[in-house]
């Protein structure tokens, strides 16, 4: 048998963690691995525990999740962690700066449970979890803080078709939203992303809505 999706519950709202350990429990490909109430502990007990996935919220006391994150997950851990950001606002402030500390996405609290789950499996895999019209609005709002000052072009080591795909991630859209959009088959654009991140050193589609605004490739 496969061995279940064990799960670190970081939220300082005891109800809100009594919550997500009832529905995460009940799952029988999931495990509730432990659970806290602030980011300092979450970084101590996923340091012992090696959790599949840490569920995350902002907002917490010691250490808030934004900083949690980076020390989980951050560019210089050698051994990141996934982290899915969990916040009660799908405009959060703190969000796009938890995506930049290393978060593979994000999930709003009162997501039905059945999208957490999904949102669970989907980092366990190594996949990056960002819903496309949040993702759209977030990087909109916050475009003048990661698009290039002097807007002079960049020399990008992408394909024109590959720069398509680029394009169409950073609009949220899903491997399936491109296919279909492109007329090309779903393993193609598969490939096409992989590519995509390969090329540009990125580890995720995070870090690739993250660069095409960076780039000015969209607006």
């Amino acid at each position: 048998m496969t061995a279940p999706i064990r799960v670190l519950i970081c939220d300082d709202q005891v109800l809100v963690r009594t919550g997500l350990v009832t529905i995460i429990g009940a799952q029988p490909d999931l495990e509730v691995a432990g659970e806290c109430g602030d980011g300092q502990s979450a970084v101590d007990l996923a340091g012992r525990l090696r959790p599949d996935v840490v569920l995350m919220d902002v907002r917490m006391p010691v250490l808030d999740g934004i900083e949690a994150t980076r020390l989980l997950a951050g560019a210089r851990v050698p051994r990141p962690a996934k982290v899915l950001v969990l916040t009660t606002f799908n405009l959060d402030k703190y969000v796009y700066e938890a995506l930049r500390a290393g978060a593979a996405g994000f999930l709003l609290k009162d997501a039905p449970p059945a999208q957490l789950l999904h949102g669970i499996r989907t980092v366990a895999r190594g996949a990056a979890l960002l819903d496309p019209e949040v993702t759209r609005q977030l990087v909109g709002r916050y475009a003048a803080r990661i698009r290039p000052a002097d807007g002079a072009p960049r020399d990008i080591p992408l394909t024109p078709r590959e720069l398509e795909v680029l394009r169409l991630i950073a609009d949220g859209l899903s491997n399936g939203e491109i296919a279909a959009s492109l007329q090309l088959s779903h393993e193609t654009v598969k490939t096409f992303v992989s590519r995509i991140l390969t090329k540009l050193d990125l580890r995720d589609r995070v870090q690739a809505v993250v660069y095409a605004y960076r780039q000015g490739l969209v607006t």
